[in-house]
């Protein structure tokens, strides 16, 4: 066999390993880097060498990265969950809307809380109660609650929302020398296809179950809690918070009102708009030339900086707003910095991976084949993104491996076609979340357990929600990109 189909089968033999493991729940610490030295032993690569030296330096690279926001998200995450705020703003939202617009009132408290930098599951564990008792109310299929959860918390405000401070919307950012704000339009745009679609099929079921004379029915099987072990390791290589730190700390008995809730999310809207926007493009940077600052610019690393500092104000204003609502507070911050390591080293684990992949010699030939793909470099980082993150079942696994490997290249190409970085950042964001939420992906799979339902039961639903308006808005706005350009 020649040495370049031996490495790639190498390549194919690691992936499957890394999907088999993970899925099982084996820890992505260890599958990670035997995934990577199985592909390598494949090519031949020296084994140790793979290890120390590549899968480690795409591992920490990644850390020095994007440490600053899994730390800070998580720690804003805890806060508002332990000062009852996240609770507030989705009983408030769910109140006012009522039992006729039940889907509507959980879908746009998820997507509120989400765009505010609450990380995804903290929202899970907050809404999925408050939904269990409105669809029991409104006699809405149980069945429903996971992908409607989805569609607020997994879908438009992931990913395509300008000015998200998800983990999916910062990793484009060194890349293409972007903010948080790419494309603000056509990124507006996307969330609508995406909100607008969701809403209509989830309507269209309710309606079609209601005149079949189904309603709220078993709740399914049982919901897990935030100490399950299996539900802890696939939420860590999805998400930014750990759940084994739901719950330490101390969670306030009295929830503060509305508009108190909302406020610590939107400082981090509005801080995070004015870094990227005022504040960040008027310092003197030139320093950052210099190689004790890693001789880098501030495209690279004003994006991080914009979403750390809106992360970091929000936190102080939530303490200063909320400092009776929180009595163990010191509790709750180490609760909630500790909950930051195990998916940031998770999703290391998987970058590292990539990096092991992508310096194999029979990497070239799947490199080849996604830039051969037609229609230009947008649908190629299109397709690229959507496979990876499909096969590792991993939305920002699959985003970073992508451009790992081919971030690079995709630059160059974008630049010889008149491409925007802008709209490469958004296109790449929105990619990554369309196949991976294929079954094995750790985000629906730990969804329907704390939902307590079942692939069988829920996961077409949750796939249409999150896949199908996926694509529909990706597709809209690689064409009105190529069409007016970024906007």
């Amino acid at each position: 066999m020649p040495p370049e189909y031996r490495g790639l089968l190498g390549i194919l033999a690691g992936l499957a390993l890394l999907i088999w493991l993970a899925y099982r729940g084996w820890s992505v610490l260890l599958v990670g880097p035997a995934a990577a030295l199985l592909a390598a032993a494949f090519s031949g690569a020296p084994l140790l060498a793979s290890w120390t030296q590549t899968f480690m330096e795409g591992a920490a690279g990644f850390v020095a990265k994007f440490f600053p926001i899994f730390l800070l998200g998580a720690i804003f995450g805890k806060l508002m969950d332990d000062s009852g705020s996240a609770l507030a703003i989705a009983r408030t939202l769910t109140d006012r809307l009522g039992r006729d617009r039940t889907i509507l009132a959980v879908v746009l408290a998820c997507a509120l809380l989400t765009y505010g930098g609450v990380s995804l599951f903290v929202v899970a564990f907050v809404v999925v109660p408050v939904a269990v008792a409105l669809f029991r109310q409104a006699n809405i299929p149980h069945r429903l609650i996971p992908a409607t959860v989805a569609l607020g918390a997994f879908t438009f405000t992931m990913t395509a929302m300008p000015g998200t401070p998800s983990i999916q919307n910062a990793i484009p950012m060194p890349y293409f020398g972007t903010t948080p704000f790419a494309a603000p339009g056509l990124g507006l745009i996307a969330a609508a296809i995406m909100l607008g679609f969701g809403l209509w099929r989830l309507g269209r079921v309710a309606a079609r179950a209601r005149r079949r004379g189904e309603g709220y029915g078993p709740n399914g099987s049982h919901a897990v809690g935030a100490g399950d072990q299996l539900a802890r390791e696939r939420v860590t290589t999805t998400d930014t918070f750990d759940l084994a730190e739901s719950a330490r700390g101390h969670q306030s008995a009295h929830l503060p009102p509305f508009w108190l809730a909302v406020l610590p999310m939107l400082v981090v809207v509005a801080v995070n708009l004015t870094m990227s926007l005022v504040v960040l493009p008027r310092l003197a940077t030139g320093f950052l030339a210099e190689k004790r600052w890693g001789a880098t610019s501030l495209a690279s690393v004003g994006g991080i900086w914009a979403v750390a500092s809106a992360l970091l104000v929000a936190i102080l204003v939530l303490i200063l707003v909320n400092r009776r609502r929180l009595p163990a507070l010191r509790k709750s911050v180490n609760a909630g910095a500790n909950a930051s390591v195990l998916p940031a080293l998770n999703t290391a684990s998987v970058v590292g991976f990539g990096a092991v992949i992508a310096a194999l010699p029979a990497f070239a030939l799947i490199s080849k084949a996604f830039l051969a793909v037609g229609g230009g470099p947008l649908v190629s980082l299109a397709v690229a993104t959507n496979a990876i993150a499909g096969i590792t079942g991993s939305a920002v696994g699959g985003l970073m491996i992508s451009l790992q490997a081919l971030g690079p290249t995709y630059v160059h190409l974008a630049a010889q076609a008149g491409i925007a970085p802008e709209l490469m950042h958004r296109v790449a964001a929105i990619a990554a979340g369309g196949l991976s939420s294929l079954p094995h992906n750790g985000a629906v799979v730990t969804l329907l357990a704390i939902s307590g339902a079942t692939h069988r039961g829920s996961y077409r639903d949750v796939a249409i929600v999150m896949l199908i308006g996926n694509l529909l808005a990706l597709t809209t706005i690689i064409g009105l990109g190529l069409v007016f350009g970024a906007f």
